[in-house]
């Protein structure tokens, strides 16, 4: 459902804004994830504080992927429209009794976990600074969180917590350009503040293979939760990165 408003969106904003001189691109990422830390406890007030990492087993090879549209005007202006879908199933034994939402799962049981962290998000950014190999621009990002968290047992007890909202993020650009257009960048959404905090940050390289396309590849770092009455959640995941990065 967030994919039909959020492309449509970006589109609309691509062929409003027309310069003469626009450029679009796609930006098509996957690679493998190394989960962390996901300490979980729904509600916060009454829930029983679990870890997935500690307490469970991830099921893998966690492969996830992520597409990025992208449309420069007037050379200084971006805006992008990402899809980055996330989810990490589990499986463990629970070794006390886990309240979860409005169910109980007893000690010894089997149980399998998952943990969705789908995001959506509309960016815009202008580089500020060009000078030399390097290249600095700032923007800001709106973000539609969609997460759930979801335990289950052999006897067919299951439980979920979904959490849909909207996230605005600072967003930070800053490339060294080696020559011929190989690229060293950081690319990165964050804030925290209040009740939470939300990170998504790239480290890595682009090396062109034709005049239309570029390999990409690095590490991604994700990380960020929340503390409210209804949700404790706080994870971190990791990724190794690879990539294409196509001029239209």
């Amino acid at each position: 459902m967030y994919k039909l408003v959020v492309i449509p969106l970006a589109l609309l904003v691509f062929f409003v804004v027309s310069p003469s001189q626009a450029q679009f691109t796609i930006d098509a990422e996957t690679g493998l994830a190394f989960p962390g830390y996901n300490d979980v406890r729904i509600p916060n007030t009454t829930g029983t504080l679990f870890s997935f990492q500690d307490d469970f087993e991830a099921q893998g090879p966690v492969i996830p992927y992520r597409i990025r549209l992208g449309y420069t005007f007037n050379e200084k202006n971006h805006i992008f429209a990402l899809y980055a879908p996330l989810g990490i199933n589990y499986e463990g034994t629970a070794n006390r009794d886990i309240n979860f939402e409005s169910s109980v799962f007893g000690q010894g049981q089997a149980l399998d976990g998952y943990y969705q962290f789908n995001s959506y998000r509309l960016t815009y950014r202008r580089d500020i600074i060009a000078s030399g190999n390097w290249l600095v621009g700032v923007g800001f990002t709106g973000k539609i969180r969609d997460a759930q968290v979801r335990l289950a047992n052999d006897q067919g007890l299951s439980d979920q917590k979904d959490d849909l909202g909207f996230v605005p993020l600072l967003h930070l650009y800053t490339a060294y350009d080696m020559g011929g257009e190989n690229l060293i960048y950081f690319e990165g959404d964050g804030l925290a503040g209040g009740p939470g905090r939300a990170f998504d940050l790239f480290l890595g390289t682009k090396l062109p293979l034709t005049d239309h396309i570029a390999l990409k590849a690095g590490y991604r770092f994700l990380e960020g939760g929340a503390e409210v009455d209804e949700v404790y959640n706080f994870t971190l995941v990791q990724f190794a990165v690879a990539g294409l990065f196509i001029q239209l």
